[in-house]
C-alpha cells in the first residue's frame, strides 16, 4: 500500500459511499490519513441515566426510542426530541433548531450520546447531544478497554507504533452521511497495519524537528488517529500545526525575495503638490495615518515594488491614506517624460463600494481635479465631464478603455472588472485592493501588461486581523497600521437588548428619529422560512421584520429593505434614497456590512445577533460610526445560553475592533474571524493561530531557510511539499 495509492484500490466501496468519501475530500489513502480526527473520546467512564446530575457533561451508551419533530409548547422553536434507554432507565433528547436528527435515526439505534444534563430536578433531558452510532460489540468495549503500556516507545519508528492493543480512545472525525467515525476508525487502522509510514516522506528539516521537540511525519500521523495518550495527540497536532504555517511563510518569503529583484516605479512626487492634497482633507491626519503615509512614500520611493498591508478599524480613516498615496502616484511623471502622469488602479469587492470610493475621490481631488475613470459590469463613468466640470458621465466601456490605455485617465477605480484582459495602462504605479484581496505579483504582472516593472500594492483591510493571522495570511507585506479614530468620533454605545427590553429600545430609536437620524436593521435572512420545512432556519427576515416595523412600530416613517438577491441596480438605487434620506429605516441582511457610508445613520439594530461572528457585528455596528453624532448599536439575541453571553459581552466592553479580533480568535476560532476556505487553511492550521509563538517559529524558520537557500535546492522534499499546496490552495 502506497499513499498514492487510490482508496478504492484498497477498500470496497459502494458507490455512494464513494461519493461521501469525496465530499470529504478523501480520494487517496494520503487524503484518509490527513483527514485528522475532529476530537477523541475515552471510552471508558461513560455515565449510567440512574446517576446523572444537572450540569453534568455526560457521554452515555444506549438504544435511541420514540425520535419525533415538533415544535416548542411556547416559543415554536422546532426541535427534535426522543429518549435514550440504558439498563439503569432512559433520559430525554432534545435538539434545538435541528428538527432533522429524528429523521437520520431509527428508533433502536445503539449510540453514544454525549452532551449537557439541563432542565429541573426530576425533569433532566440532553440538550443538543452529540450521537454516534456504534455497534454492539465496541459497545461491550466501552470500560473494558485498558491503555497499553507506552514504555520503550520509540518516536522515529513508526513500526514501534504498530503494536498490538486495545485503543485507549476512540477517535471521533468530520463525517458526512454515508461515512461515519466507525468506518473511517477501521479504514484508518487497517492502512496503519499496512505498515505504509515507513514509505512517507518527511518534508520538514531534521534539524527544526528536534530544535522544536516535534514528532517525525509517520508518528505524528500515528499519534493522530491511534494517540496512547492525549499528549500525543497534543504534539501530533502542533507539528502539523507548525508545517502548516511553515509551509506559508516559505512561500510568503520567496515571494518578498522575489519582489525585492524585481523594478518598479520610483514614485517622487512635488513636495508642494503633496502638502497642498493634505491641507485639503476634511480634518488633518491623525499621529497613525501620517505615519502609514511616510511608510508608503518611502516603500514608492524606493524603486522596489511595495507590498504593504493597511489594517485600519472601522472609520480610522484608510481612504484617505489611499487618496494620499494614490495623488504621490499622479503628481509623479513617468521616467524620462515632462508630460503625463503614472496611474492608479483601485479595486473594491462591491459595486456600491466602488461607486462610494469614485465619489470620495472626486471629493478628496475637488481643488486640484484629475481624470477619475469608474469601470463596473454594470457600465463606465468619467469625472470630470466635459459639458459640467463638477459632475460625472456615463460613458461607453470602449472609450474608457481607451483613455486608460494612453494614460489620459491616471485614476481608475472598479471591481474585478479591472483585471479582464481588455483592461490595458500605460504607466500603472499603484494597485490599491479593499478589503483583503489576496493580490500576489501574477495578478500585478496582468494589470501591467505594457510594463516590465511591477507596480506597487497596497492592500487594505477594516477587519481587525489579530497579529498572528496577520503574520501568517499576509506574511509577505509590510504592516502599517491605524490604531487611532480621527477627532470628534464619538466611542459608539452598545448595548444587548432582552426580549422584555425591546420597547424601550424602539423609543430610543424613535427619538434618535425624531432629531432627524436614520437606522439600520440586520436580520440575518432575506424570507420567511418555510413552515413545512422542519429543518428551516428560524431566524427574523428582513422581508417580514420591514412589515411588521412599519404596521406596528414606525408607521410615520419610511422603512425600504436592502438584501444579496436584489440586482446591483436596485441595490445602487435603495443606498442613494437611504443617503438622501428619503428613507429613513433601512432593513436588511448584512450586506451593508463592507463600506456602505451614510453619516446621518447613527443607529444600528442587530436581529439574531449570536448568529455573527464578533468581527461582523464590529463590522457593521462600524457602519453608524461615520459623523460626530452619537452612534448606538442594539444587540438582540435569539437565545441567551452561555456563549452568546459571553461573546456579546465583549462586543460591549472591548475597546476597538482589534480588541474583538482576539476574543473572535480565542472564542470562535480564526475560521470564523476570515474563513478558512477563503484562505486555504484547515482547521488544524486556523488553531495554530492561537499559538503566537508557533507562528513566529514558523516565520523565523521560513526567513532563516530562504535566505540561506531562496531555491529550496537542499530541500526537494519541500520543494515538492509547496508546488503540492500551491497547487491545491491557488495562493493567487
Amino acid at each position: 500500500m502506497l499513499p498514492t495509492d487510490l482508496v478504492t484500490k484498497h477498500f470496497k466501496l459502494s458507490e455512494p459511499h464513494k461519493a461521501a468519501l469525496d465530499k470529504l475530500g478523501i480520494k487517496t489513502i494520503r487524503d484518509l490519513l490527513y483527514h485528522f480526527p475532529a476530537r477523541y473520546d475515552a471510552p471508558g467512564g461513560e455515565a449510567s441515566v440512574s446517576g446523572l446530575k444537572l450540569g453534568q457533561e455526560t457521554t452515555l451508551v444506549g438504544t435511541l426510542e420514540k425520535l419525533e419533530t415538533k415544535k416548542g409548547w411556547k416559543s415554536r422553536i422546532p426541535m427534535s426530541e426522543g429518549y435514550l434507554r440504558d439498563n439503569s432507565g432512559r433520559i430525554k433528547l432534545r435538539w434545538f433548531h435541528q428538527p432533522y436528527i429524528a429523521k437520520m435515526y431509527a428508533d433502536g439505534t445503539l449510540v453514544k450520546a454525549t452532551g449537557k444534563v439541563t432542565g429541573s430536578e426530576g425533569k433532566l433531558y440532553l440538550a443538543n447531544p452529540e450521537l454516534q452510532k456504534i455497534s454492539a460489540t465496541e459497545a461491550g468495549l466501552f470500560g473494558t478497554a485498558q491503555k497499553a503500556p507506552t514504555k520503550g516507545r520509540d518516536e522515529h519508528d513508526p513500526n514501534s507504533l504498530l503494536q498490538d492493543f486495545s485503543v485507549p480512545f476512540f477517535a471521533v472525525y468530520p463525517e458526512t452521511r454515508g461515512v461515519t467515525s466507525l468506518w473511517l476508525r477501521h479504514a484508518v487502522e487497517k492502512v496503519l497495519k499496512s505498515g505504509v509510514l515507513s514509505s512517507v516522506e518527511d518534508p520538514l528539516p531534521a534539524a527544526v524537528l528536534k530544535r522544536y521537540n516535534l514528532p517525525t511525519l509517520s508518528s505524528a500521523l500515528h499519534w493522530m488517529h491511534q494517540p496512547q495518550d492525549l499528549k500525543d495527540a497534543t504534539a501530533a497536532r502542533k507539528r502539523f500545526a507548525f508545517e502548516e504555517v511553515f509551509l506559508i511563510q516559505l512561500e510568503r518569503w520567496r515571494e518578498r525575495l522575489r519582489l525585492a529583484h524585481e523594478k518598479s516605479f520610483v514614485v517622487d512626487p512635488p513636495k508642494a503638490r503633496l502638502d497642498e492634497f493634505v491641507a485639503a482633507l476634511p480634518f488633518a491626519p491623525t499621529n497613525a495615518q501620517q505615519k502609514a503615509i511616510d511608510a508608503i512614500l518611502a516603500d514608492m520611493y524606493s524603486g522596489h515594488p511595495m507590498s504593504r498591508l493597511l489594517e485600519g478599524d472601522v472609520g480610522s480613516g484608510k481612504t484617505a491614506v489611499a487618496a494620499v498615496a494614490a495623488t504621490a502616484t499622479v503628481a509623479t511623471r513617468p521616467a524620462g517624460q515632462t508630460f503625463g502622469t503614472l496611474q492608479v488602479a483601485y479595486m473594491a469587492p462591491t459595486e456600491i463600494l466602488a461607486k462610494q470610493h469614485f465619489e470620495s475621490f472626486i471629493q478628496f481631488f475637488d481643488h486640484a481635479p484629475i481624470n477619475i475613470g469608474l469601470i463596473t459590469g454594470s457600465g463606465c463613468y468619467k469625472f470630470p465631464s466635459k459639458l459640467n466640470k463638477d459632475k460625472c458621465t456615463a460613458i461607453s466601456r470602449t472609450q474608457l478603455l481607451k483613455w486608460v490605455a494612453n494614460g489620459e485617465i491616471p485614476v481608475l477605480i472598479g471591481t474585478h472588472a479591472l483585471i479582464q484582459k481588455s483592461v490595458q495602462f500605460k504607466h500603472l504605479a499603484l494597485v490599491i485592493i479593499d478589503e483583503q484581496h489576496r493580490f500576489g505579483t501574477n495578478q500585478r504582472r496582468k494589470l501591467a501588461k505594457k510594463e516590465s516593472r511591477i507596480p506597487h500594492l497596497l492592500s487594505m483591510t477594516a477587519t481587525p486581523i489579530p497579529r498572528t493571522l496577520a503574520l501568517t495570511l499576509w506574511g509577505d507585506l509590510d504592516l502599517a497600521l491605524l490604531d487611532e479614530m480621527p477627532p470628534g468620533r464619538k466611542p459608539i454605545k452598545t448595548e444587548v437588548v432582552k426580549t422584555n427590553e425591546r420597547p424601550a429600545m424602539y423609543e430610543k430609536i424613535r427619538e434618535r428619529l425624531a432629531e432627524g437620524r436614520q437606522a439600520y436593521v440586520i436580520c440575518p435572512r432575506i424570507d420567511e422560512p418555510d413552515p413545512d420545512k422542519a429543518f428551516a432556519l428560524q431566524a427574523k427576515s428582513v422581508k417580514a421584520e420591514a412589515k411588521r416595523l412599519k404596521a406596528k412600530i414606525f408607521p410615520e416613517y419610511e422603512i425600504d429593505i436592502l438584501h444579496s438577491k436584489m440586482t446591483p441596480k436596485e441595490k445602487d438605487e435603495v443606498m442613494a434614497r437611504f443617503a438622501k434620506h428619503e428613507i429613513d429605516i433601512l432593513v436588511a441582511t448584512s450586506v451593508v456590512e463592507v463600506g456602505v457610508n451614510v453619516p446621518n445613520a447613527t443607529v444600528i439594530v442587530i436581529e439574531g445577533a449570536e448568529r455573527f461572528g464578533l468581527s461582523q457585528l464590529h463590522q457593521l455596528r462600524g457602519r453608524v460610526v461615520r459623523s460626530t453624532h452619537q452612534a448606538y448599536c442594539y444587540a438582540v439575541p435569539e437565545s441567551r445560553g452561555e456563549p452568546t453571553v459571553a461573546r456579546l459581552k465583549a462586543l460591549v466592553t472591548a475597546k476597538n475592533g482589534f480588541e474583538l479580533a482576539e476574543q473572535d480568535l480565542l472564542q470562535r476560532g480564526p475560521g470564523q474571524l476570515s474563513g478558512s476556505k477563503q484562505w486555504g487553511i484547515s482547521d488544524i492550521g486556523m488553531e495554530a493561530l492561537k499559538n503566537l509563538k508557533l507562528v513566529e517559529a514558523a516565520r523565523t524558520e521560513a526567513q532563516q531557510l530562504v535566505q540561506k537557500d531562496p531555491e529550496l535546492k537542499g530541500h526537494p522534499l519541500l520543494t515538492q511539499a509547496l508546488t503540492d499546496r500551491t497547487a491545491q490552495l491557488h495562493f493567487e
